[in-house]
């Protein structure tokens, strides 16, 4: 079968490679932040420091955005992250929205799933969306900040010498040209194969799997709903696992097992992987003309870090940790260590916090990454089986579903989630004044979302909490007690002082008279009975979406007393 391989719909823009001026071999300016990798994470942290005032440089190898199949999913974990920044409106606007999936065996359905989706919330559960339109994306919105994010394309580290206490010297090249840069604080996003990591002798550990995926991308067009695909043991592809995916702009991403027997060097040659794809697609009753636009072989890692900060050395995304495509982890966990890093790095960066701040960023992270292994791996036992009792377990757990409802459950693929931080040190804060409530989000979770009003002009308009929440520590009010509101206009100005971003948002149940809603309106109630919150309740949102603290009958006070103590950890 001949076909020919069409190009990605998709121009990227390219940039040269350019060397400042330098004094004796290096570049004269010391920099606060070196961000090595200029990938979804990278620019993700450069544009949570700008948001903060803090400069940073991106160091990329490459000319411009990624090329091939890579991260194609973005969840509403990292929706939340890209709205804080100011950036998710071409996500939206480019990316296929999705809820839910299927599962078949053999060629009968065996399993639905749907994530969680109700009027309350602003964001699509999950958009797929391929990583070149990702970074392109961020990428815009990093060039609307030269003033604060400077780009160094095509150059390499090609060494780091880390100064114990004080900041470390990379070593560059761009070119021809050989360099050197002085950074006070350097964050290595530079992916699966982290040069930073490698120079300073770190190691990953945890699982490596065996099992081999080839991806495939092709160009078709067709009017199928968006959703996630899965096929065990398809007729059209025995002893095989195939994963389906649409994307923007007429392009598919199909993923297919390897068999153990199978040569992966001669499994991604074309004349093998069209009959393989052509099939799957008979089996889905797609009958329209298809190209191929790309083709490579994946191995499923279950790694991390021990720790993710070595001194002023931090590590973020695919450096950090790497995690089994099954349940689409790797981009959105990476985006999560980006945005708990941005906030942190910024108030270090700044002097307003403690650099001990950091050690909660690694404390976090390092939980998060095992937590999302342990969903991983339980995903790619079941997508690519390690062995034998592995592979009888899933055949008898897909049999079974056929006709047995109850076993179902156990197909599910798992999709990534926000995490709380269950053992953050950053808990410790208001631990026993949130032991008064009964339900709601403790301290280290993410708050959930819903749906608010805010009166202009005396008219009720929509909006959503987390149109709220912005890269800054929030303090969320319930109850209009007017007899507290010089206390908290003095609390902003003695943050304010001090530069700590911070803000205090007053809510109000429908019921309270129109002329005295001094801010948000809650209409039925639904945040309040959400986070069991009652006139005086006080909960304190970090910069990243997750609760820092909560009182029962909370003031001014507390809240300064749990900012202080949270950036002096």
């Amino acid at each position: 079968m001949s076909r020919s391989f069409k190009p990605y719909p998709f121009t990227p823009r390219h940039y040269a490679g350019e060397v400042p001026q330098l004094v004796d071999g290096c570049d004269p300016v010391r920099r606060a932040v070196a961000i090595v990798g200029g990938g979804p994470v990278g620019m993700t942290l450069a544009l949570a420091l700008a948001r903060q005032g803090v400069r940073s440089v991106l160091i990329e190898a490459d000319d411009g955005v990624c090329t091939g199949s890579r991260a194609i999913c973005i969840s509403r974990r990292s929706l939340e992250i890209f709205k804080r920044l100011g950036v998710v409106q071409g996500f939206l606007q480019k990316g296929l929205p999705w809820t839910g999936g299927r599962s078949f065996y053999r060629d009968a359905e065996v399993f639905r799933f749907a994530m969680h989706q109700d009027d309350e919330q602003s964001l699509p559960p999950m958009i797929n969306i391929a990583q070149y339109q990702i970074e392109q994306l961020l990428l815009d919105e990093v060039e609307q900040h030269a003033d604060l994010i400077d780009i160094r394309w095509q150059t390499r580290v090609t060494g780091i010498e880390h100064h114990t206490g004080n900041g470390a010297t990379l070593d560059l090249s761009t070119g021809d040209a050989a360099w050197q840069m002085h950074a006070d604080w350097v964050v290595a996003c530079d992916g699966g194969r982290s040069t930073i990591r490698e120079a300073l002798g770190l190691k990953l550990t945890g699982t490596t799997y065996e099992g081999r995926y080839v991806i495939v991308d092709i160009e078709l067009e067709s009017e199928r709903a968006t959703e996630r695909l899965a096929y065990f043991d398809p007729p059209s592809n025995p002893g095989s696992t195939v994963l389906v995916h649409k994307q923007p702009d007429n392009v598919w991403r199909i993923d297919y097992q390897l068999r153990d027997d199978e040569d992966p060097e001669a499994a991604v040659k074309p004349e093998n992987v069209m009959p393989r794809v052509q099939s799957v697609l008979d089996s889905m009753g797609e009958t329209g003309e298809w190209s191929p636009i790309w083709i490579t072989v994946y191995k499923a890692n279950a790694l991390t870090l021990e720790r993710y900060r070595h001194g002023s050395v931090l590590f973020a995304g695919d450096a950090a940790h790497l995690v089994p495509i099954f349940g689409v982890r790797g981009a959105n966990s990476g985006i999560d260590d980006a945005d708990n890093l941005g906030w942190k790095l910024s108030c270090v960066v700044n002097g307003i916090a403690s650099d001990r701040l950091l050690d909660s960023y690694s404390d976090e992270r390092v939980f998060a990454a095992r937590e999302n292994l342990s969903y991983g791996m339980k995903s790619t036992e079941f997508m690519a089986p390690p062995s034998f009792a592995f592979d009888l377990m899933r055949q008898a757990v897909l049999g079974l579903a056929l006709h047995h409802p109850a076993v179902r459950p156990l197909i599910n693929p798992r999709q990534t989630h926000a995490i709380a931080y269950a053992e953050s040190p950053l808990n410790r804060i208001a631990a026993v004044a949130s032991g008064a409530f009964a339900k709601g989000p403790g301290p280290g979770t993410v708050l959930p979302e819903c749906r608010l009003q805010r009166l202009c002009d005396g008219v009720p308009v929509d909006i959503h909490l987390t149109d709220l929440l912005g890269p800054c520590f929030t303090a969320l009010r319930f109850g209009a007690d007017t007899a507290q509101d010089e206390a908290w206009q003095q609390l902003h100005h003695a943050l304010g002082e001090h530069s700590i971003p911070f803000k205090a948002i007053t809510l109000v149940k429908g019921d309270v008279p129109r002329a005295s809603v001094p801010h948000v309106l809650d209409p039925a109630g639904r945040l309040h009975e959400m986070l069991d919150a009652t006139p005086g309740t006080v909960y304190l949102i970090r910069p990243d979406g997750h609760v820092l603290a909560r009182w029962r009958n909370g003031n001014a006070t507390n809240v300064q007393s749990a900012v202080t103590a949270s950036l002096t950890i």
